[in-house]
């Protein structure tokens, strides 16, 4: 496994549950240059992405980017108009649905409303066969996976949305797939809901060492749980790497914009260094000379003394967020800036203030012609 390795696992496998007796290292999942077309509207242009086995990634973007749609392409909900899916050494590109051995979740709990918690779990083990008394033993160790034995009698309405989700995740796994799908799950929930569940995920697929991947346009989610995100914009693919990467490093502007809380600002390029403020920064990302705007990260800004190199500004609003502050600022040339700072250290509205930024490398991106 390279990418989650098998030390992180949460708790050791065991012999008593049978999803965790057959747990493997996962499989591997391919797209080489996937393209899909809607008519004359092409929404995915030439995917490429090597999920390694057991490695848990996430598909993270603004609504219509097409993070769905490739999930759908690799279910085999949609064919693709050209390019190649792999699972290990087989092309699926071409086989249906019910043969891809994958797991499900949506968003929608799908459940039977006239079955019970245990019946729901198992529907799919009776659909391919498996007798009866098996497929109950496997939907008991699928439902105590996710904490729910004890719920096994009662019916999705007795439920909360909580619960129902994690029955819908059973019943996912019960199947033994060799790659689970998660198609923003946990988007239906309550916050405190969302952050348990979220983790309790990312727990069992630490367990099973299964393959899974993770849409979301919510970069709290993907930056918790991924071994590494694929941010995607407009159909295409703009930077895969660990959430560290996209955070600390993110390639493109774009990147910049999404994962994390980022202010723009006025500056200026010369042979590679930004100069914003008058203070000089590496630049991050290559880009002409010339008028440039520049993407700040809250923590790289602090508040400076009068003699120190930065820029006058008056404070707008702070915000208390237990161990720190963010502090909204507008500075002298105009722009809104977010300061994070010690929640001890107090501000209020109209306060004259000065900001200073950290000597970090920064992304930037050709200033708009006006």
């Amino acid at each position: 496994m390279t990418t989650a390795d098998s030390h992180l696992r949460a708790l050791p496998r065991t012999s008593d549950n049978v999803l965790l007796a057959d747990a493997t290292d996962g499989t591997r999942v391919e797209f080489r240059d996937v393209v899909k077309d809607y008519g004359s509207t092409r929404v995915l242009h030439g995917i490429d992405l090597d999920i390694a086995p057991g490695e848990f990634i996430s598909l993270l973007g603004p609504s219509g980017c097409g993070k769905t749609t490739a999930l759908r392409v690799l279910a085999g909900l949609e064919q693709a108009t050209a390019g190649t899916v792999l699972l290990g050494d087989l092309d699926v590109s071409r086989v249906p649905t019910n043969k891809r051995d994958i797991g499900m979740v949506f968003q929608s709990y799908s459940l039977f409303p006239h079955l019970r918690v245990l019946d729901n779990t198992g529907f799919g083990l009776r659909r391919r066969g498996v007798r009866e008394k098996d497929a109950a033993r496997r939907a008991a160790d699928a439902l105590e996976l996710v904490g729910l034995g004890h719920l096994a009698d009662r019916f999705p309405h007795q439920l909360s949305g909580g619960q129902q989700q994690r029955v819908a995740l059973a019943r996912a796994l019960v199947t033994e797939p060799r790659v689970l799908l998660l198609d923003e799950p946990l988007s239906a929930l309550d916050a405190k809901v969302r952050v348990q569940l979220r983790d309790e995920i990312r727990r069992i697929q630490l367990r099973l060492g299964i393959t899974t991947v993770f849409v979301t346009h919510d970069q709290e989610e993907a930056l918790a749980v991924s071994d590494r995100i694929a941010v995607m914009d407009a159909g295409r693919i703009e930077q895969i790497g660990t959430p560290e990467d996209l955070y600390l490093r993110p390639a493109t502007p774009g990147v910049a914009a999404f994962v994390g809380v980022s202010s723009i600002v006025p500056g200026t390029v010369e042979r590679g260094t930004a100069t914003v403020w008058g203070q000089q920064l590496a630049v991050r990302t290559p880009v002409a000379d010339g008028p440039v705007e520049v993407f700040l990260r809250p923590e790289n800004l602090r508040f400076a003394g009068d003699s120190e190199p930065g820029i006058d500004g008056t404070v707008h609003e702070s915000t208390f967020l237990g161990s720190i502050r963010r502090t909204l600022v507008r500075t002298a040339d105009g722009s809104l800036v977010q300061v994070q700072h010690s929640a001890s250290q107090r501000v209020e509205y109209d306060d004259r203030v000065r900001v200073s930024i950290a000597p970090e490398a920064v992304t930037v991106r050709p200033a708009a012609a006006s």
